[in-house]
């Protein structure tokens, strides 16, 4: 049997105390603060790879990281042939993620839910209803994604559509060109935009980071993105040809740790692409832990945006629970 519990080797519990969403109201930009800051590659490269190895997770305590991962989980479909049907299935594992059996014998007080669903806006209104009285949120992508390749009067007009399809949490994508040109002022000013267009829903910015070119690229724009009011910086749409990596995190990370220590706002952070396992879940756990404390292991600043990485998830609880692996068909998703 595992308790909910915690100790300084885990510090997670196996059902996290839920807080209050909190925003950030933005910064006026100011480029003095990141345009002098450089990246060490070497550095950046040696301390990402030594993170999956820091940490010894085992038995119980893996457990309850793994169920912590859960809990932070943007349970995603983004695929062109989404249909309603698919999306209610969804829905139905995000309200149950884990087998009853499983629950029990991990000793929870009550079946874990995820952070949240995220779909197309078109989804929005299918996925609202099959939530109704769960509490866990509706994400929409919007702004053309994944490009991000539309006028911006289209993109304010997509991000206003979801919401009032009942969408509370927004993830839009920002155009490359600006960080490529590094026009700030106008990459501010286009987050500041969709920051205004979702109104009461939280931001989460995705930077597109596999096609910024560097990792110095990708500290300036998480800076601008949070100088804006992004309440998230996320790093990948899925979509790119490199999605998140533990180098791109540990960059964001610490820009969100500057960033904090400059204005207390405390912003989340968003890994998506490319998580598809149990492995990957503690990867990103430990990360977060190691940079940024306990606070930032809470599903209101933090989100795993996957998709498979939950049916790994309860096949590993699984063997903790009985000594043995079980066919990954037994834990699908929908």
């Amino acid at each position: 049997m595992m308790t909910a519990t915690t100790d300084r080797n885990s510090a997670v519990t196996a059902h996290p105390a839920a807080n209050p969403p909190l925003r950030n109201p933005g910064i006026p930009l100011d480029p003095a603060l990141f345009a002098a800051a450089r990246v060490n590659l070497s550095a950046v490269l040696r301390r990402a790879a030594s993170l999956p190895a820091r940490r010894s997770i085992k038995r119980e305590w893996q457990a309850a990281w793994l169920v912590r991962a859960i809990t932070c989980i943007d349970l995603t479909t983004l695929a062109g042939d989404d249909t309603a049907a698919r999306v209610r299935r969804l829905c139905a594992k995000a309200r149950r993620p884990l087998r009853d059996d499983l629950v029990a014998a991990l000793a929870l007080p009550e079946m874990p839910q995820v952070g949240a669903v995220c779909v197309y806006p078109a989804m929005v209104s299918t996925a609202v209803a099959a939530l109704q009285g769960s509490g866990i949120p509706v994400a929409s992508v919007a702004t053309g994604f994944p490009a991000g390749q539309l006028p911006l009067s289209l993109r304010l007009a997509e991000i206003r559509h979801a919401v009032g399809e009942g969408a509370g949490e927004i993830d839009v994508v920002i155009s490359r060109a600006t960080v490529f040109a590094a026009d700030w002022q106008a990459l501010y000013d286009e987050v500041a935009a969709m920051r205004d267009a979702c109104g009461r829903a939280r931001l989460k910015v995705i930077l597109a980071t596999g096609e910024l070119q560097s990792l110095r690229n990708v500290h300036r724009a998480s800076w601008v993105a949070m100088m804006a009011g992004a309440d998230f910086i996320k790093t990948s749409t899925g979509k790119e040809d490199v999605n998140a990596t533990l180098p791109v995190g540990l960059t964001m990370v610490r820009a969100l740790r500057d960033y904090a220590d400059l204005t207390g706002a405390a912003v989340g952070f968003k890994p998506a692409g490319g998580l598809r396992t149990a492995k990957d879940a503690l990867a990103w756990l430990t990360l977060m832990k190691e940079e940024l404390g306990d606070r930032w292991l809470q599903p209101d600043l933090l989100r795993l945006g996957a998709s498979s990485m939950l049916g790994d998830i309860e096949r590993q609880i699984e063997h903790f629970v009985t000594g043995r692996y079980s066919s990954a068909m037994r834990h699908a998703l929908a």
